[in-house]
């Protein structure tokens, strides 16, 4: 199955991305690529292999969470550019 210049753009109109349709080939032809490499991957015999989960060794490098003390609502909000009573207000970023 090769992926072709429809498919990136259906893949473009799920994911709500505007591809430059001069760029469209050129991202069907990596993603081709992409997907011949994990084809490859899946070949390999694995029988017997056991996963590896962390190959650096180490161990236990994260701190504990411990819960700090909680600032005063009034102090975080008056920081803030915008904020009704209980939460900040931000510009809306997603457009559909």
């Amino acid at each position: 199955m090769t992926i072709t210049a429809a498919d990136v753009r259906h893949l473009a109109r799920l994911a709500s991305l505007d591809p430059d349709p001069a760029e469209l080939e050129r991202i069907a032809a990596k993603l081709d690529t992409i997907v011949d490499y994990v084809r490859q991957l899946q070949a390999v015999d694995t029988t017997g292999v056991e996963p590896a989960v962390d190959m650096s060794g180490m161990v236990g490098v994260t701190r504990p969470d411990v819960p700090g003390p909680l600032l005063d609502r009034a102090t975080l909000l008056a920081n803030a550019p915008a904020h009704s009573d209980a939460a900040f207000l931000v510009p809306k970023v997603v457009e559909r």
